[in-house]
């Protein structure tokens, strides 16, 4: 490949490099993908939800044909957990809505599906090669305009498209970001477990290819802020949990040793009872988000997914930004391409394009959603226990009056040094409100925000 010129180069097949190679590729643009994995896929890791509108704007009916995606169970019920020591509160929705074509989600095994996504991109004429890493970006007048591999070769290009995941050398080469700091990304480790198909049907109350999803919150992290999942697969069940960097170092807990307390909660242990691990892995993903996101684009360089912080920890996606940003991106190379120019000013069209949508929006308005809650530990710690207790008691038959029960519930809840100190903090029913409503105004001050992202 040395001294090859391209008019694209994408680094990364993870979902939005192989995203925006599909595009490119449909529009006659001359692109090709460099991965360091052995396959696509092969060093990716995710909880494995996969939402059908993104994808479906960039393979139309995925889900059909002669060659449909490789999906494991369409998701009809989702659940959030708030877990004590022995106990859990559940909230959770089903619908028959979700059942029609197309779904809302699915569960996938990544390795498979990434392969299968990256096919479809050759099919449709981009170049994929395996097993390159690079090293760094070559400049011309300031100007980016290819990159180095570890092999040697230098691959020129109009513009450079970094997916290279959360700790992007491009975006470090380029002089858009430093490494990322342990409180701006988190660290995630997941078990795949065997289970019998017919198990996990009458496990978890599912009809067929149904699917459903558990997200878990309190106990399982030990005061640190992150969150558990379960979700159903065809045969086996991804079972993960993760946390910030900066809490992991601060405990002294290890991933792994979290991962094993989780899986002998009592809530949990009859859901994976008889399972085998057949794959462990773990995973850095981005926490900043809004407030960490680098500049986007360069002379001859954009940033997206994973790269770029575009992740939404609030409601756990991801892989649905990262496949927007790359479709987008895109479209501005494209655009860039008839024009003729591929400088920055050309290439800013592509923050345009991502305010438009969706992601940025979602991005601003829960920029400050964590920090909110780092600031008060007790959320994490005294709160699952405090709402477990209530709801034991409220629930439990023992010959008291509902008043008395009621009574006795509310006196030990204000009672409670947490719940003093969240009133004392402000965080009432009227802030609470007002983090909705400050959402639904930072959609409108998003408009007009002059920031640089």
């Amino acid at each position: 490949m040395a001294e090859e010129k391209f008019d694209a180069i994408i680094v990364g097949a993870g979902p939005a490099g192989v995203s925006a190679a599909i595009v490119l590729a449909k529009a006659g643009i001359n692109a090709v993908v460099l991965e360091r994995g052995e396959y696509p896929g092969a060093k990716n890791v995710q909880g494995g939800i996969l939402y059908t509108k993104m994808l479906d704007e960039i393979i139309p009916e995925f889900w059909k044909g002669t060659d449909p995606a490789p999906l494991e169970r369409y998701i009809t019920e989702q659940k959030i957990m708030l877990l004590s020591k022995d106990s859990a509160i559940h909230i959770g929705y089903k619908s028959d809505k979700w059942k029609g074509e197309p779904h809302n989600c699915y569960s996938i095994v990544r390795v498979h599906f990434d392969r299968w996504y990256a096919k479809k991109a050759e099919s449709l004429g981009a170049q994929i090669y395996t097993g390159v890493t690079v090293r760094s970006l070559i400049k011309q007048n300031g100007k980016i305009c290819g990159v180095k591999t570890s092999e040697g070769d230098e691959l020129l290009a109009d513009v450079v498209i970094a997916c290279d995941g959360v700790n992007s050398i491009l975006a470090q080469s380029a002089g858009l970001i430093d490494e990322w700091r342990p409180e701006e990304v988190a660290l995630a480790v997941k078990e795949t477990l065997e289970l019998e198909k017919e198990k996990i049907e009458e496990r978890f109350c599912l009809d067929g290819n149904e699917g459903t999803t558990f997200e878990m919150f309190g106990k399982i992290t030990e005061g640190m802020l992150g969150y558990g999942f379960l979700y159903t697969n065809k045969e086996t069940l991804s079972l993960g949990v993760g946390c910030k960097v900066s809490h992991f170092q601060k405990t002294g807990i290890t991933p792994y040793d979290l991962l094993e307390n989780m899986k002998q909660h009592p809530i949990l242990k009859p859901l994976i009872r008889g399972t085998k691990t057949v794959e462990y892995s773990g995973h850095l993903i981005p926490e900043g988000g809004y407030n960490s996101m680098p500049p986007l684009y360069a002379d001859g360089f954009l940033v997206a997914g994973d790269a770029a912080q575009m992740v939404n920890p609030s409601h756990r996606e991801g892989s649905n930004l990262a496949m927007t940003a790359g479709k987008l991106a895109a479209e501005t190379v494209v655009e860039a391409k008839n024009k003729g120019d591929f400088s920055s000013r050309a290439l800013s069209s592509y923050q345009k394009k991502l305010r438009q949508s969706f992601i940025m929006p979602d991005l601003f308005d829960h920029k400050d959603l964590e920090e909110e809650i780092e600031s008060r530990p007790e959320l994490l710690t005294d709160l699952p226990e405090i709402v477990s207790q209530a709801a034991y008691e409220y629930f439990n038959v023992d010959g008291r009056s509902k008043r008395e029960v009621q009574s006795a519930i509310l006196k030990r809840v204000f009672r409670h040094r947490a719940v003093r100190n969240l009133i004392k903090s402000e965080l009432t029913f009227k802030n609470v409100m007002g983090l909705f409503k400050g959402a639904v105004k930072g959609a409108f001050k998003f408009k007009s925000l002059a920031k640089g992202n």
